[in-house]
């Protein structure tokens, strides 16, 4: 049984730490199993998920009530479609202390939809602490780590995950050879744009296909526990 409906916010307070690349990736996922996917941008600057992926990113802005409003509506609208929001280190504090005002995993919940979290961890204290105002203001959310492997290998002190609704998620290091084909928009992850790409080496294609692979296998883990997540909002709610 495959979950109806889930929200999954990248976040990092660092700037470059890998997080559009996750969200592109996780969107382009969700779109090659067969869902309806939408995904929001909420950064500044150059090299944004709208710039790679704009048939399904909306630009989204949380600056003043009408575009907060605008944002959280269309992530708790009971639409049946996944939602990945790529959330700008310039954005994190002001997210998530709105959304622990308003209650947005809770309201998420109600109407069935999973929501989740997805941290990519760095070294620094700030970052540490971020990540422990994060879980006060969205208890009910299901957080996860990324350990981006680009970053070195990690796990400071404080970056801890309790409870079963909890998920580890690695990111493997791209090859240099791969990676300037995959930073230049507005480049897919989906199979049938890798295909027919035909200015991309077959050693390159090659190489991205065996590390995508390795991507997906996280996001199948990460899949089941947005099912547990989903089945578990279901008994809240029928009970």
């Amino acid at each position: 049984m495959p979950f109806r409906s889930s929200v999954t916010v990248v976040a990092s307070p660092r700037s470059r730490a890998g997080k559009t690349l996750l969200a592109r990736l996780l969107t382009d996922y969700h779109a090659q199993q067969g869902r309806s996917v939408a995904a929001f941008d909420l950064n500044s600057g150059g090299g944004t998920l709208a710039q790679f992926l704009p048939e399904r990113t909306a630009v989204s802005n949380i600056g003043d009530i009408k575009g907060q409003m605008a944002l959280f509506d269309r992530l708790i609208a009971e639409d049946g479609t996944v939602k990945v929001v790529d959330l700008g280190h310039e954005f994190f504090e002001a997210f998530f202390t709105l959304a622990g005002q308003i209650g947005f995993a809770e309201e998420a919940l109600k109407r069935a939809i999973a929501p989740a979290v997805l941290f990519v961890m760095s070294p620094e204290r700030t970052a540490v602490e971020a990540f422990t105002r994060l879980r006060a203001h969205v208890p009910q959310a299901m957080l996860g780590l990324v350990q981006n492997d680009i970053l070195g290998n990690m796990r400071p002190d404080g970056y801890e995950l309790r409870g079963s609704g909890t998920v580890s998620v690695r990111l493997p290091v791209l090859a240099p050879g791969v990676r300037r084909y995959v930073e230049t928009p507005p480049f897919s992850f989906a199979d049938d744009r890798l295909a027919a790409d035909t200015s991309m080496p077959l050693e390159v294609h090659l190489e991205l296909q065996r590390w995508l692979r390795r991507v997906h296998r996280e996001f199948r883990e990460l899949d089941l526990r947005l099912l547990l997540a989903d089945l578990q909002s279901s008994i809240r709610l029928e009970s």
